[in-house]
């Protein structure tokens, strides 16, 4: 692993022995009792968020698969355990918690931001080091994360406002159930402000509605120049649905959809012509990660599709995992976060990695403005020229 060094790590975690036989089958990525090194994957697997979770299983598994094929890791091979939390933070806990009794040696996930700050510190309890891929600040600190975070993610999305679409007057409109979409719609709005720009409504939603027509005339009956959603994504394409191009011939200045909405469910959901009518804040796409090509061909390859929004990253996530137990001679947490935490310039699919080391988090993190052309996402071309973007 590059630049991983081989010292144990600072960083203690407790480790909870469950049950009358946790002496012989403790939780402890010391364990060697078991034939495999069990890593479990947190995601939505089912539910309306279920294109997301299972593109997030198979970009484990291809990695997971491939590092089998090499001859596995620590003389052992490595066994996916699929814990479905169904994007609820109570289905997450019992999930969580029935996975860590049976034997985990670490975790890649959660994805949701609400779920992660119930599951990852029973992680972090039983001694097993999670690779998340939470945004939310509230989880910093939790374990590693690949992904962008709320603090890397809103001012992308201020600046994509203000100096891009030259918006002097937005409406907000954001899913008041979610950790995540809450900090991060709050962290824009408080940067729009401080720009000076309008902030003309600030309309909470709730998921899970069939339509969001009533929210969005009150929101445009204010006539913003831009209406910017921080939801995620089933609700994201019943906006995309129903918003109202701001004129004919230009649907893509009306509407920009938050992070949360980034995945590729968004444009199954919303249907191609729709969903071109918001931008969607996001990272490259999967192919658009520079000397991508092999690892999407094996994903096409491996499941019959191209992978998933999030497949390149739990793919790395579970090789970053890997990397760092190879370094450290094992899965034990304590010397695993030390490693961990030192981590600069790591290479994955997603591009080079270094951690810093207070919050766990990638640092830098890359976040785009993505448009959908061709029926997928790609880097706005107009939008990355305009602030110098190498995509």
């Amino acid at each position: 692993m590059t630049s991983i060094k081989k010292t144990v790590g600072a960083v203690s975690l407790g480790v909870v022995l469950l049950g009358a036989t946790a002496a012989c089958s403790s939780n402890s990525s010391s364990d060697t009792s078991s034939a495999t090194w069990k890593l479990g994957v947190e995601a939505p697997l089912t539910g309306d968020q279920s294109t997301l979770g299972q593109g997030m299983l198979q970009g484990a598994q291809l990695a997971a698969d491939q590092v089998n094929t090499a001859g596995g890791v620590l003389g052992r091979k490595i066994e996916i355990i699929k814990i479905d939390d169904a994007a609820n933070a109570a289905t997450g806990v019992a999930a969580a918690n029935a996975a860590i009794a049976a034997g985990l040696n670490g975790v890649v996930g959660p994805y949701n931001s609400s779920v992660g700050t119930q599951t990852l510190p029973l992680y972090l309890k039983a001694g097993i080091v999670p690779i998340r891929l939470t945004s939310d600040n509230s989880t910093d600190g939790m374990g590693f994360t690949l992904q962008p975070m709320t603090s890397q993610i809103a001012p992308v999305t201020s600046d994509a406002l203000t100096k891009f679409y030259k918006a002097k007057s937005v409406g907000i409109v954001y899913d008041s159930s979610q950790n995540y979409t809450k900090s991060t719609s709050e962290a824009v709005k408080s940067k729009l402000q401080k720009a000076g720009v309008k902030v003309t409504s600030y309309q909470a939603i709730t998921p899970g509605k069939s339509t969001y027509a009533s929210e969005l005339q009150q929101v445009e009956a204010k006539n913003p120049d831009m209406i910017y959603s921080a939801v995620y994504y089933p609700e994201g394409a019943k906006i995309a649905q129903e918003i109202t191009p701001k004129t004919a011939g230009n649907s893509n200045y009306r509407c920009l959809l938050d992070y949360a909405s980034y995945d590729s469910g968004y444009i199954q959901n919303a249907g191609t012509a729709a969903a071109q009518r918001c931008n969607v804040v996001g990272v490259p796409a999967p192919a658009d990660f520079s000397g991508s090509a092999d690892k999407v061909a094996a994903f096409q390859k491996q499941f019959d599709q191209p992978p998933g929004t999030w497949s390149p990253y739990t793919y790395d996530s579970l090789n970053f995992l890997v990397d760092g137990a190879k370094a450290v001679g094992s899965f034990d947490s304590a010397a695993l976060t030390g490693q961990l935490s030192t981590v600069k310039d790591w290479q994955g699919w997603t591009g080079k990695v270094s951690i810093e080391s207070k919050t766990g988090n990638r640092e830098p993190a890359t976040v785009v403005v993505t448009a959908v052309t061709d029926g997928a996402f790609h880097v706005n071309a107009a939008w990355a020229q305009a602030v110098g973007a190498p995509y």
